[in-house]
């Protein structure tokens, strides 16, 4: 045991000595004042932010943990009762009396009760400048060693406070739905319940999501009851306290409908009872509200005219009276989803009117609604299209204006970091990558995460950006936090792209992750050995850390609660794995172990398309009959080949005979699992051919460069004994394929190099 100085057991001998001499003047020596009351009063006077700060600037060495909170709650209270006009956020945030309560908080969290503590992560989120505030992350990681303790509502705002951060595939929030699933039997918080139903929904399996259902529902039925008789009521639901006796609020309805979209329910009884509230108070809901409950009735496929008809006529009223930018673009997104989506011309008169004002992500928006009705309005007259693409062309000039105007990175990021890079309009997608590549030395640690992001969705190379992501990673890694690198890295897999310093690159990045692998989460570490492994790099610690029986155990526990959709997306991700390794690093001697589930996955494998059709019969009269092609081969370890074919030594092509695979039927496997050599099955001197036909998201959205895992694929049929011939639509589709017989020398010269006079 560490001994203590010898000057602290003075101290401590003394200060005991002073305490047994005079009580009272013990009492009198606090190291906090004597009652919290006095200072929180104080501050409850205080009307702006200024008398706020001059407080924390006189008292800060006495304020307690408690203070702290209410100072936060009161700077926090303040801004809501703000216009979004007249919001300060950034002044607030700046004023140095903000980093010295930034301060008090990060030295008194430990001591904070548990609901001021999640009140301040949730206050400190919405001032937070930074992705990664040392604050916040200080607070979840007190808050997780807390949860067991916190009760249905704190649950509920805590899990807020990670959505916010979009952790919604986080073990934590893995963690808070366990929780809710061990205690849902006693929850009769129906607020809290329904904002949970949001937050972990996209996580969970069918058959929980069913029970929050039915939970929401019991709830439901209870509060409208007639019963007069509380304690019946309690007795019913199996609890101690009822928490709610009105009926359900606007609000309450809402967050039960977004949770019901989540989890794609259609429980016929529970959406006509949400609606039935949702029309009682849908004169009450603002814009952003009517488009949530706009999308949540689409998706779930609702159709009532009556409600569509007043969704709609608020909509349009709002619209007429709008003068804000992106008030406008939501609410025309909304009425882009109603059965009748299209705008008058006073409509489409207020979108160019506040065209001038709109940033990009509003630009983006207005592009997509205008799609939407130009697909939909084909029934109408060629004057309202006109119109229509008249606005199109608007929309493409002033977002070329906004990025060619830019001067900061950080401004435009503002604008960029809430667009979808997958929707992104393609006339304007070429403009931001350009835009980017202007400001690529502003490209740092505090931004290089959020950007890699979206280059991964847009799918568009640039090189320049990349290696200077790249650069930045190796150069300030330190400053990164490790659960971030999976997004860092996740570009360069996604287009195929190594940077010229690549093997410094890959090494910084997973070296920064060696000490966290032990608790990572399962999901991340799967899909970033997958995303190495297509960029053929196999750090053995790594892999070694995900193919062993206490991961993979682990790995099992969490996808019980996930939905169904992501658990077949984190398996297949990990068969992906498997087979790789297996293929391009069998020195690591990891077992191939996803027979059983390729097989399950690939049931419906053999069904042709007419186009598939079309090239099977062409490659029959290429290769002198049907019998010597095969289509939708099943490889060893399961790669799906389009067609298939034998040459002999002579390049003649050789007939499979009664093994054939027919039109349309499921294939038989070629060879065993784990053949190593398929040239071994064959006779001297043949070749089997694998030819696969691309289409266009097998490659970048600007250049015809490979994607990464078709890039993999490749590898694998090539190790697999294949001699792959790859045949991209944009080549197949070309003028100069226009004709069958161009298509048929064009086949010919692929696969026997025979040229045509």
């Amino acid at each position: 045991m560490k001994k203590t100085p010898v000057f602290l057991d003075s101290l401590v001998t003394d200060m005991l000595r002073l305490r047994a001499i005079c009580p009272f003047s013990w009492r009198v020596f606090q190291f906090r004042p004597i009652s919290c009351e006095p200072l929180i009063i104080q501050m409850n006077k205080c009307t702006d932010e200024e008398q706020i700060f001059d407080f924390i600037e006189r008292n800060k060495a006495i304020l307690s943990e408690k203070q702290v909170g209410c100072a936060f709650d009161m700077l926090w209270k303040l801004q809501k009762q703000k216009t979004s006009l007249l919001k300060n956020v950034e002044d607030v945030r700046d004023h140095p009396q903000f980093l010295t309560l930034h301060n008090l908080a990060t030295n008194k969290f430990k001591l904070m009760n548990d609901d001021t503590l999640v009140n301040v992560l949730h206050i400190t989120q919405q001032f937070a400048g930074e992705s990664h505030d040392p604050l916040v992350e200080a607070l979840v990681t007190e808050a997780w060693r807390r949860l067991e303790r916190f009760d249905i509502k704190l649950l509920s705002e805590f899990s807020s406070c990670l959505a916010d951060q979009r952790l919604y595939f986080s073990p934590l929030m893995g963690k808070i739905a366990d929780i809710v699933h061990r205690n849902l039997e006693t929850t009769q918080d129906l607020s809290s319940l329904s904002v949970l139903m949001v937050n972990i929904s996209s996580l969970i399996s069918r058959h929980f999501q069913q029970q929050l259902v039915n939970k929401t529902e019991l709830l439901f039925d209870t509060i409208d009851s007639s019963e007069v008789n509380v304690a019946t009521r309690i007795t019913r639901l199996k609890s101690t306290l009822l928490l709610m006796s009105e009926d359900l609020t606007g609000e309450q309805a809402l967050a039960v409908l977004r949770a019901m979209e989540d989890m794609e329910s259609r429980n016929s009884h529970l959406i006509k009872r949400v609606t039935s509230v949702l029309h009682k108070h849908l004169d009450s809901y603002k814009p952003l509200e009517l488009l949530k409950i706009t999308q949540a009735l689409t998706f779930l496929h609702f159709q009532r005219k009556e409600f569509s008809a007043k969704l709609r006529e608020l909509l349009l009223s709002y619209l007429k009276i709008s003068f804000i930018p992106t008030e406008v673009s939501f609410l025309v997104y909304a009425i882009s989803l109603l059965p009748s989506p299209h705008l008058d011309e006073v409509g489409i008169s207020r979108i160019e009117a506040v065209l001038p004002q709109c940033d990009l992500n509003n630009l983006s928006s207005f592009a997509t609604s205008v799609l939407r009705w130009i697909q939909c309005d084909h029934i109408y007259l060629d004057s309202i299209t006109g119109k229509q693409l008249k606005l199109l062309q608007k929309l493409d000039h002033y977002g070329r204006q906004r990025l060619q105007h830019s001067n900061s990175l950080d401004l435009l990021w503002e604008e960029l970091k809430s667009v979808r890079g997958s929707t992104f309009p393609e006339s304007l997608l070429e403009e931001t990558i350009a835009t980017l590549q202007r400001f690529v030395d502003e490209i740092n640690y505090i931004n290089v995460v959020e950007i890699a992001s979206f280059i991964s969705n847009t799918d568009y190379l640039s090189t320049l950006l990349l290696d200077r992501i790249a650069s930045v990673a190796v150069q300030q890694i330190e400053k990164i936090h490790p659960f971030t690198i999976l997004a860092i890295i996740l570009p360069f897999s996604t287009l195929n792209y190594d940077p010229p310093q690549r093997d410094e690159f890959f090494g910084t990045c997973v070296q920064h992750l060696n000490s966290y692998l032990g608790i990572l989460d399962p999901l991340m570490l799967v899909y970033l050995g997958f995303s190495l492994a297509t960029l053929q790099y196999f750090p053995e610690d790594l892999l070694k850390s995900i193919f062993n029986i206490e991961f993979l155990s682990r790995l099992d526990s969490q996808l019980e609660i996930l939905s169904s959709s992501l658990s077949a997306r984190v398996q297949f991700h990990l068969m992906e794995l498997n087979r790789s390794i297996c293929l391009e690093c069998p020195e690591f001697q990891i077992p191939w172990f996803h027979d059983r589930f390729c097989q399950q996955y690939n049931k419906g494998i053999g069904i042709m398309n007419g186009a598939q059709q079309q090239i099977y019969k062409m490659l029959a009269e290429v290769l002198g009959g049907i019998n010597c092609v095969k289509a939708s081969v099943l490889t060893p370890y399961y790669h799906t080949v389009d067609f298939e074919c034998i040459l002999d030594k002579r390049k003649k092509p050789l007939p499979y005979g009664s093994h054939n695979t027919a039109l349309g039927q499921l294939p038989e496997m070629p060879w065993e699992p784990n053949t190593e050599i398929v040239g071994s099955r064959l006779p001297p001197g043949a070749e089997r051919i694998a030819l696969e036909f691309l289409d266009s998201k097998s490659f970048c959205r600007n250049i015809p460069h490979m994607k990464g895992k078709f890039a993999m694929k490749k590898r694998h049929l090539e190790i697999l004994g294949y001699r792959v011939i790859q045949i991209s639509q944009f080549e197949w589709n070309s003028m100069a394929l226009s004709t069958k017989d161009a298509r048929m020398d064009y086949l010919r010269e692929r696969i026997f190099g025979e040229v045509k006079s």
